[in-house]
C-alpha cells in the first residue's frame, strides 16, 4: 500500500473519492444525519485537495482509503475524513492513514496532533463507540467537547438528531535517532 498527499494536477480523484467518503459516512454515521444528507461534496473535495490536505492509500493503483490533514493552529496538526472503503475494512488501511497523519504533523514540528469524533447526545451510536475505543487504543485522549451548532453551523441543519463532537488529542513524540559512540 502506497500513501500520498494529493496534488491540484489530480483532479480525477474528485468524484471517486467524494464518493468514497459519502459512502462509508452514511453506512458508519447513519441515524446521525438526515436522509440524503452528504459529508462532503466534489466542490469541497476538489478545494481540500488543491490546498494539499488530502492523501490517498492506493493498493494496486487503486484508491483504498483517504485522510484529510492540516494545521489549525500553532503546534497542532490535525486529522479528518478518515475513510477505508469497505471492502479494506480490517486490513490496516485506516491504521496506516493515521500514521501517515502523525508523520505529516511530526514532519511540520507540530507536536500534537487533533481529532473530532462526532456522536449523538443521550444514546450510543455503535460505530461510534468502536471509533472512540480505537482511537484510544491508538493513544488519543479526550480533551473536550463542543456543540456541532456552534462549530460547524454548517451541518447542523443536516443532524437527524442531538450531536456534539469529541475533541482527542495524542502528544507526537518526536522520532530521535540515538547515536553512540564506542571507544
Amino acid at each position: 500500500m502506497r500513501i500520498e498527499l494529493l496534488s491540484a494536477a489530480e483532479s480525477a480523484t474528485v468524484a471517486p473519492l467524494t464518493r468514497l467518503i459519502n459512502t462509508v459516512y452514511a453506512e458508519g454515521e447513519k441515524g446521525l444525519w438526515q436522509e440524503g444528507a452528504a459529508r462532503t461534496s466534489e466542490a469541497e473535495m476538489a478545494e481540500l485537495i488543491g490546498r494539499g490536505q488530502i492523501a490517498v492509500a492506493r493498493r494496486d493503483g487503486r484508491i483504498v482509503g483517504c485522510i484529510r490533514v492540516q494545521q489549525p493552529g500553532p503546534g497542532l496538526g490535525e486529522l479528518g475524513l478518515l475513510a477505508a472503503a469497505p471492502e479494506e475494512r480490517g486490513t490496516g488501511v485506516g491504521r496506516e492513514l493515521v500514521a501517515f497523519a502523525e508523520q505529516w504533523a511530526r514532519g511540520r514540528g507540530l507536536p500534537t496532533m487533533q481529532l473530532e469524533l462526532l456522536v449523538p447526545d443521550g444514546w450510543e451510536h455503535p460505530m461510534k463507540e468502536f471509533l472512540r475505543a480505537w482511537y484510544t487504543r491508538i493513544g488519543y485522549a479526550v480533551v473536550g467537547s463542543g456543540e456541532v451548532a456552534e462549530a460547524h453551523p454548517d451541518l447542523a441543519p443536516l443532524l437527524a438528531t442531538p450531536c456534539r463532537f469529541l475533541v482527542f488529542h495524542k502528544h507526537l513524540a518526536q522520532r530521535e535517532v540515538l547515536h553512540k559512540s564506542f571507544a
